[in-house]
């Protein structure tokens, strides 16, 4: 039996007392990344925001197997963001449809969700009608007769079936139940928000109620959630980023949570409440390496330096590397590469920035190597 063939279902519940640590820990977590939110200058907000809502698109659709490219993602993000610095990349569908869907759920989330909206959601996904080569039912509820299942398949041999939602017969009802619950229990007074966007992303998957898109159509729906718990549409952390770096895990939980008529689901609960703690975690590092780049740039237009346009981009460039680096350290053929500059020029720039004490070098002749030795503003204060 799976979870929605449960005597008493959709009747999830959880305890309580197992659940006080693991949202102790999400709360402050989040208290950290809202307090330092609110210490942000508009440059360095616009940079986080950016960052939340391009790794959450990417991860999301990664999480399915589908490569989104992130300056593609970055370019339309920062066009919705209204950012000075929005690239003139040319559009990508795919990146477009994604952002719409995330859009959509984050900055709505002050008013009911509607089967109409999830059917918005999930056409904005498929707006040829087709998932692969596969025409698909979009705008409306799965109506095919056969079973939906998620399956690996076998070469020679029968699928593993590890799911079978419910008949599509069904869809509608339960669906309509879910919204009921999703449009009135109180994030104030009935159930945390955390716990809330942890129930409404299973409850969907179990669902199952369209024929793709199901993954990141219940992603945005915690997406959501959990705007409402916050009570607004900025998006300044990513939980999907966090789920793809655990994907097999996030399966793993989905499957044990779905898989038997079990209406206890606290332990799914804590999973997915830890991979939101983990996001805003990452959130509050990211910010404090916008606020270190800022920093970083105070202190360079301080001294006055006469720098050119590709030097301030070279440096640029490396900053957005950090903390891991930029891989292998500028080069002069890399420096060439971004700045399109000539191989002349770039060696001059290089070396002028590195007298001014903005770059380390090392190695020698074609193995010359170039990297921030300022980037951590805290460690030269």
């Amino acid at each position: 039996m799976y979870l929605w063939q449960s005597p008493g279902w959709p009747g999830l519940h959880w305890d309580t007392n197992a659940l006080t640590a693991p949202l102790a820990r999400a709360r402050v977590a989040q208290g950290r990344m809202l307090g330092l939110a609110a210490n942000l200058g508009i440059v360095e907000l616009g940079d986080v925001q950016l960052f939340g809502w391009a790794q959450e698109a990417v991860a999301t659709a990664q999480i399915e197997g589908e490569i989104l490219q992130l300056a593609s993602v970055r370019a339309s993000a920062a066009r919705r963001l209204g950012l000075a610095h929005a690239s003139v990349t040319a559009r990508d569908g795919r990146s477009e449809a994604t952002l719409d869907v995330l859009q959509a759920a984050i900055t709505q989330w002050n008013r009911p969700l509607t089967d109409e909206d999830l059917f918005g959601w999930q056409a904005a996904l498929f707006p040829t009608g087709r998932s692969g080569f596969t025409r698909i039912t979009t705008g409306g509820w799965r109506t095919h007769a056969e079973p939906m299942q998620i399956v690996t398949p076998r070469i020679g041999k029968p699928d593993i079936v590890h799911y079978e939602a419910p008949p599509s017969a069904d869809v509608a009802t339960q669906m309509g139940t879910l919204l009921k619950w999703f449009n009135t229990v109180s994030v104030e007074q009935e159930i945390d928000g955390l716990i809330r966007a942890a129930v409404a992303h299973l409850w969907f998957e179990t669902i199952h109620p369209f024929e793709d898109g199901n993954g990141r159509i219940g992603r945005a729906l915690a997406e959501q959630a959990l705007a409402q718990d916050m009570r607004n549409a900025q998006r300044i952390y990513s939980l999907s980023a966090e789920i793809a770096k655990q994907r097999a895990g996030y399966y793993a939980q989905l499957q044990a949570a779905t898989g038997q008529a079990n209406l206890n689901i606290t332990q799914w609960v804590q999973w997915f409440v830890g991979r939101i703690e983990e996001a805003f975690d990452a959130a509050t590092n990211q910010m404090q390496i916008a606020m270190e780049r800022s920093r970083y740039w105070a202190q360079v237009h301080s001294r006055n330096l006469d720098l050119s346009a590709s030097q301030r981009k070279a440096l640029a460039r490396l900053l957005q590397a950090e903390p891991e680096g930029f891989a292998g350290g500028m080069s002069t053929e890399k420096y060439v590469n971004l700045t399109g500059t000539s191989r002349a020029t770039a060696y001059r720039e290089l070396t002028k920035l590195a007298e001014f004490g903005l770059l380390g070098r090392t190695g020698q002749g074609r193995g010359t190597r170039y990297s921030l030795v300022a980037a951590r503003m805290s460690e030269q204060q």
